[in-house]
């Protein structure tokens, strides 16, 4: 039992960085209904930012942090303005597909800028485990539960308690609507858009600053990673990206414990394949699947 209850405190601090990942394709997805395929890269880009100011100054922790947003921002801006600004209504098959080619772009220029592929990470804190009972925790995952628990609250605020959140979820919801009551859909995508490639990049950080390295592998790993949490939590619900996260974190966790590390991934996949099957619209977000497949009938 302590082994289980050890696991479970494992996968949820893990999960909490996944249901990062998880938020930013929700966002995107909620207000552009378009698929992103180079989130993961994009925010790939600002890890390796971070990895490389820390390598060339030997910057502190919030220099390295900083850099890690910036750049996935810029980076995010950049896959913004080529694969969805420019794809109009009516073209989500070709912003998806476009959106893989930047994807593959972007890591080539990880590749030919970074030669070696595999770059150190300052950790977030000083490595070191306490112990709680018969349970342990690593100082490093404590920090990051913590740093994502607030982030999580304040996206959750700024959704329920601003005009900018008011207008996403206006968007989300119905954006013809919105559009015929004054609100700016396209302005309030791009900077959807920028909030999503900010939250990817603390959590590409926080994850990054746990395993102290940074490679190009971690790009698929990254997108899976969140496409998967999104769709078991389910596609469109903030709250839903938050549950699949911790799922998929605890699942994850305790498969491996018990199977070891390559059932891990497979876990993974069955996990979302089971769910796929039997709750199509995810854990929380039934009812858009509901919706949508009405939507369908009508057509």
């Amino acid at each position: 039992m302590v082994t289980f209850l050890q696991s479970l405190i494992d996968g949820v601090t893990i999960g909490s960085a996944y249901a990062l990942l998880a938020l930013g394709f929700t966002l995107i997805f909620g207000v552009l209904r378009r698929l992103n395929l180079a989130y993961g890269s994009s925010i790939l880009v600002g890890a390796f930012a971070g990895a490389a100011v820390f390598a060339q100054w030997k910057a502190g922790g919030w220099a390295v942090a900083a850099a890690t947003l910036a750049a996935a921002v810029a980076a995010g801006v950049y896959v913004e303005r080529l694969c969805f600004w420019a794809m109009r209504k009516g073209a989500a098959i070709a912003s998806m597909v476009s959106s893989f080619a930047v994807w593959m772009q972007l890591e080539e220029f990880l590749a030919l800028l970074f030669p070696g592929r595999t770059l150190s990470f300052p950790p977030l804190v000083e490595r070191s485990v306490f112990e709680l009972g018969p349970f342990q925790f690593r100082t490093e995952y404590v920090a990051m539960l913590a740093i994502a628990t607030l982030l999580v609250v304040a996206l959750e605020w700024t959704m329920r308690a601003t005009r900018f959140g008011l207008a996403v979820r206006a968007v989300t919801e119905h954006p013809e609507a919105a559009r015929a009551m004054g609100v700016p859909v396209a302005r309030i995508a791009f900077w959807a858009f920028v909030l999503a490639s900010a939250i990817g990049g603390a959590a590409a950080y926080l994850m990054a600053s746990a395993e102290e390295q940074v490679t190009l592998h971690s790009g698929m790993q990254l997108t899976f990673t969140g496409l998967i949490a999104m769709m078991i939590g389910g596609i469109g619900s903030l709250r839903g990206a938050v549950a699949g996260g911790l799922v998929l974190g605890v699942v994850e966790t305790l498969v491996q414990a018990h199977f070891g590390a390559t059932a891990r991934e497979i876990a993974a996949f069955g996990l979302l394949f089971l769910l796929l099957v039997l709750r199509p619209g995810g854990l929380l977000a039934q009812d858009f699947a509901v919706r949508e497949a009405a939507a369908l009938r009508r057509v």
